[in-house]
């Protein structure tokens, strides 16, 4: 099974930027879709954004449109997700993981019930 590694989390201030990275060992990323999810306390997880390893396209919920942008580097086996103009409601711990198939997304919303790894999470705060 694939596994997958987050980093880049942080402390930033509201308007900061961070860089996300997910690593993925034992098998490589072709063909999967890696999504970003987060889950802030007392919140229900939220996927945010997803891309595919086969053609690169890629989904955003509506609010980080325009402000996250997530990439892949298939040499590294590593995809990116980029936070601009980060807000306190940004606040939260971000997984990464992966669907062997095409992502869900339902009434605009990105599924959970097919992506089969995760990683353990790394934990963003926005804060001034």
């Amino acid at each position: 099974q694939l596994q997958l590694v987050e980093s880049g989390g942080g402390l930033v201030q509201p308007g900061g930027s961070l860089t996300l990275s997910c690593t993925a060992s034992r098998f490589t990323l072709d063909y999967y879709a890696i999504a970003w999810f987060r889950q802030a306390p007392g919140k229900e997880r939220e996927g945010i954004s997803c891309i595919s390893s086969s053609d690169g396209s890629t989904y955003y919920t509506d609010s980080v449109k325009g402000r996250f942008t997530i990439s892949i580097n298939n040499a590294k086996n590593t995809v990116y997700l980029q936070m601009n103009s980060l807000r306190p409601e940004d606040t939260a711990i971000y997984y990464c993981a992966a669907d062997p198939g095409p992502p869900t997304i339902v009434n605009g919303r990105l599924k959970a019930a097919n992506f089969v790894s995760w990683g353990q999470g790394t934990h963003v705060s926005v804060s001034s």
